[in-house]
């Protein structure tokens, strides 16, 4: 499975699907692509990259030549696409999917009795972008991946899947398909559906005149970015999965409710204990691996209203080098230090960046 020689099927190339197909490209240059969407532009796009050898505007018999085939379209197109398969692919073939939801596609896959070639994938990566055209080559480099293999699934094709994925730069875990549902409802539905309701709350507020969106800019629009997700994909997600966020979502309002009654008793101490754990949970998480939610790696910089002050530090990154993604003004500032702020393409331009800039007696704060 790790061989140059194999033949995979894409079957969507949107964010994840096309970083997936990037990624073997790049690791197993030999390898055979076919790839199909129902974008011809990311079909289109695929081809001239050289990243799909064959495009396909449908699931055609040619897909029966493939040793493994991602399902990488949203949750109800995987359960449609699954049922077309059944019939084209080979027994040796190995069918996963890429969806953040897993019971319901593995129900339906327990029906068309595909349990022994199926093995639900989930790889923990995400963005507020979507499409071909902001895939990488990257995205899996250090990011958990889950496997939900079923009962029925053979052993060796857990490890060998499990093999080829680590060679793909990702780190696998196993779980059972309930445990990765409540799981991906606690880090990823749930605060999506908080991001949302920020942005709804910011937007009623908003008196007509813009005000409030004028102001919301920096911190609040950086901690609400992933309200900015398709919604075509949110709705399959939240609904595929509804019994566990509808679980979560009422332990949060539990706990709103409690907020409220203690403003109303000026309960000072439950206030700072429920700001206390969850700084102190939250600092506990490593910063080391690749979540659902893709990291940013920026710099605020303390800089003086003068003249060429931003060109100067502008140009002392670009003397070492260093590629700056993004650079602006930072005029709400209640969530972040610094006056100017630099986006970084990666974690070691972010720190080479900071050196630099400290060198030459800048103040800088990493986020």
């Amino acid at each position: 499975m790790n061989s140059d020689n194999i033949t995979i099927g894409m079957i969507g190339l949107g964010l994840i699907g096309g970083s997936i197909a990037k990624t073997i490209r790049r690791i197993h240059p030999g390898s055979t692509i076919y790839a199909y969407d129902t974008n011809p532009q990311a079909l289109e796009e695929s081809h001239l990259e050289g990243v799909a050898n064959k495009i396909f505007t449908g699931i055609t018999s040619d897909f029966g030549d493939c040793d493994i085939i991602f399902l990488c379209a949203p949750v109800q197109n995987n359960l449609e696409n699954l049922g077309t398969l059944k019939d084209i692919v080979s027994p040796d073939c190995l069918i996963t999917d890429v969806g953040s939801v897993k019971q319901p596609v593995q129900e339906v896959v327990e029906e068309l009795g595909m349990e022994s070639c199926f093995i639900g994938g989930h790889p923990m990566v995400g963005s507020e972008k979507s499409g071909y055209e902001n895939s990488n080559d990257h995205l899996l480099e250090n990011a958990y991946y889950f496997l939900t293999p079923s009962n029925s699934t053979l052993f060796q094709l857990t490890t060998r899947f499990s093999m080829f994925l680590q060679g793909l730069g990702a780190l696998v875990v196993t779980l059972k398909p309930e445990e990765h549902d409540y799981i991906t409802a606690a880090l990823s539905h749930v605060p999506h559906i908080i991001a949302c309701e920020l942005v709804h709350l910011v937007r009623r507020a908003d008196q007509g005149n813009g005000m409030l969106k004028q102001l919301a800019a920096g911190g609040f629009k950086d901690i609400t970015r992933i309200a900015s997700s398709s919604p075509i994909m949110w709705e399959q997600i939240c609904t595929s999965n509804s019994p566990n966020i509808r679980t979560l979502l009422e332990h949060v309002i539990g706990d709103l409710q409690e907020m409220i009654r203690q403003l109303d008793l000026s309960n000072g101490n439950y206030v700072n204990e429920y700001f206390r754990e969850a700084g102190e949970y939250r600092n506990s998480v490593p910063e080391n691996a690749t979540g659902l939610f893709k990291k940013i790696h920026k710099l605020y910089i303390d800089i003086p209203d003068e003249p060429g002050t931003l060109a100067t530090a502008a140009s002392q990154l670009a003397f070492h080098n260093i590629s700056i993604k993004n650079i602006g003004i930072v005029h709400n500032r209640e969530f972040e230090e610094g006056v100017l702020e630099i986006i970084l393409y990666d974690a070691e331009s972010c720190e080479k960046a900071a050196h630099v800039l400290r060198d030459r007696n800048y103040v800088v704060h990493i986020r």
